[in-house]
């Protein structure tokens, strides 16, 4: 089974290297690295491995911290493809896209590029409160229910992180941890907005890679197909 570490690495050389050692060393198989961020002094890895049938999840967490300094901020279980950078075929099927169908494709697609569990793209309407001015346009698999919710944050006029903790968030989603980060797309207040439950919270460097590829893909989707 495919699992997903986030690592906090003390950002020196080697450090990254003793771990992928340290994990081959206990027989897991590295399927890929993701290194989300660097600053002051440390590095955030996302590191998804294949862990064999007769280990414990827990045994990857003792391997990886007996490298020093090495700390796992999460782990989970995970179910997505395997390579970590699909930016690139993401806007390149957006191009390709008949009319109509490229929020679809988003919703779908976003949650593999950001090892998220759920999409959703909202839709402003352009009404005035208090009619409520946006509505779901599209939603992948696995995406919990906007439709009766009231999102103060909508429209949203720049990215934003949204963790679990915000008062707005039903007590179900707090319960479960709802994760989620926002980035406007597709016109004046529309918004695509990427979740996964049980954490871990998203950084900046992941809403601000968000932002970029959000407003790449408003670019891309509204050129003729080819």
């Amino acid at each position: 089974m495919s699992y997903l570490l986030r690592l906090v690495v003390p950002d020196k050389p080697g450090l990254l290297g003793a771990v992928a050692t340290a994990l081959g060393a206990a027989g897991i198989d590295i399927v890929s690295v993701d290194v989300l961020e660097r600053s002051n002094g440390v590095a955030v890895d996302d590191i998804v491995v294949e862990l064999p049938r007769d280990r414990l999840p827990d045994s990857l967490i003792t391997v990886v911290r007996s490298v020093p300094g090495v700390e796992v901020e999460t782990l989970r279980p995970f179910a997505g493809p395997l390579d970590t950078h699909r930016e690139l075929e993401l806007l390149d099927a957006l191009a390709q896209a008949a009319d109509g169908t490229t929020v679809k494709l988003l919703a779908a697609e976003l949650p593999r590029v950001f090892h998220s569990g759920w999409a959703v793209v909202l839709e402003s309407t352009g009404d005035d409160p208090p009619a409520r001015p946006w509505t779901v346009a599209a939603a992948s698999e696995a995406a919990p229910a906007f439709d009766d919710l009231d999102v103060p944050w909508m429209p949203l006029p720049a990215p934003r992180l949204l963790p679990s903790t915000e008062a707005w968030m039903p007590q179900r989603w707090q319960e479960m941890a709802i994760e989620m980060m926002a980035a406007p797309y597709g016109g004046p207040g529309c918004a695509v907005v990427v979740g996964r439950s049980g954490g871990p919270p998203y950084r900046r460097s992941e809403l601000m890679r968000l932002a970029h590829l959000a407003g790449i893909a408003t670019t891309v989707a509204s050129l003729p197909p080819v």
